[in-house]
């Protein structure tokens, strides 16, 4: 069994600070570079960060320390800092760095308890990636779907069929939508993905810490793990509380594989099941992904025509994620697209060999 990988804390917060300036938030990679000067001259960042430097590197310690930061910003406890905070109206100066550092001095102690906290971004954006595959599974099975997400978050990528797509050759979805994705997918060597009809009759989720979208606290949590300055993320999350609040969806607190086991110990006819996931792997211990694969083999062995079984995940590969589907009868398995990882570009077709 391969042990969490486990970096230096400077070589964790470099490839942070590096991931952030790849997906255009400047801020958080500028951010990131005064956290790595103060870490190395032993500040208050390297004090706070310092008693994790053993945490595996798939737990996302440098985003759990800035999300932590952020929710002082958006609640008002910081407000030197929320003037170079696009997310609070303000706008980056040459100021930034210091009263970032300045912030994680004043409130230590609560950044302190909020780094226990697990990232919890739910991007709505990883719709974009996972909707495509939900239509070629009604394609491929002419059926109506049942959707179990896992690592759920609040729930608002169980609600992706009451979004708007639009590839430019087919469309699907709500056309009234507030949340729209149009024009958000590549051609990488499959054509566009086919969208068309679906039908959800079941959606539900499970999470180890299930966020309440309908509560302040709950929005304000996701809101945190946005990145500060990529307003068009954080317009989308907006749009999506507003479709959650019309569209009921439960997410269970529970892990991940006895979660599934319990829904997958007996065929649904009539529909097809589909698992489903993004993002979320890294961050589950391997004794639960072990559950869920062998509950996902017990169910697959059992699965008919009629009572179909699809896994559809939207995970890390390398400097990109891609989007799996693996069907039963059968458990083929297939590579329909790569993505960023907060979804957006979609990039359809299998990756080059």
């Amino acid at each position: 069994m391969k042990p969490p990988q486990v970096l230096p804390l400077a070589e964790t917060l470099a490839l942070q600070q590096s991931a952030c300036a790849r997906a255009g938030s400047q801020l958080y990679a500028d951010v990131l570079g005064g956290v790595i000067a103060d870490v190395a001259k032993g500040g208050v960042c390297g004090d706070i960060l310092g008693p994790h430097g053993d945490d595996p590197f798939a737990t996302a310690l440098p985003l759990r320390f800035l999300g932590a930061v952020h929710r002082l910003v958006l609640v008002g406890r910081a407000p030197a800092l929320a003037a170079h905070y696009p997310s609070a109206g303000g706008a980056p100066g040459p100021g930034l760095v210091g009263e970032f550092i300045a912030a994680v001095a004043e409130h230590r102690p609560e950044i302190e308890d909020r780094l226990g906290d697990g990232v919890q971004t739910n991007e709505v954006g990883r719709s974009a990636v996972l909707a495509p595959g939900y239509a070629r599974v009604t394609e491929q099975t002419g059926l109506p779907l049942r959707v179990l997400e896992i690592g759920a978050s609040g729930g608002l990528n169980l609600r992706w069929d009451r979004y708007w797509y639009d590839t430019g050759v087919t469309t699907m979805g709500d056309p009234d939508s507030p949340v729209r994705f149009v024009g958000a997918w590549q051609d990488a060597g499959a054509g566009l993905p086919r969208l068309g009809p679906v039908d959800v009759v079941e959606r539900a989720g499970c999470d180890r810490n299930p966020i309440d979208v309908g509560t302040d606290d709950g929005r304000t949590t996701l809101r945190a793990y946005l990145w500060p300055d990529q307003v068009e993320r954080r317009a989308r999350l907006e749009a999506a509380f507003a479709v959650a609040e019309a569209v009921p969806a439960t997410v269970e607190r529970a892990d991940l594989g006895e979660w599934a086991a319990a829904r997958l110990s007996r065929p649904v006819r009539g529909v097809a099941t589909v698992v489903a996931h993004s993002i979320v792997w890294q961050y589950v211990p391997r004794a639960s992904r072990d559950h869920l694969r062998s509950a996902l083999q017990k169910a697959g062995s059992r699965a008919t025509a009629d009572a179909p079984l699809a896994w559809l995940r939207m995970e890390p590969a390398g400097p990109v994620a891609d989007l799996r589907l693996t069907r039963w009868p059968g458990g083929e398995e297939q590579v329909l697209a790569t993505a960023e990882y907060h979804g957006i570009p979609v990039y359809w077709g299998p990756p080059p060999i």
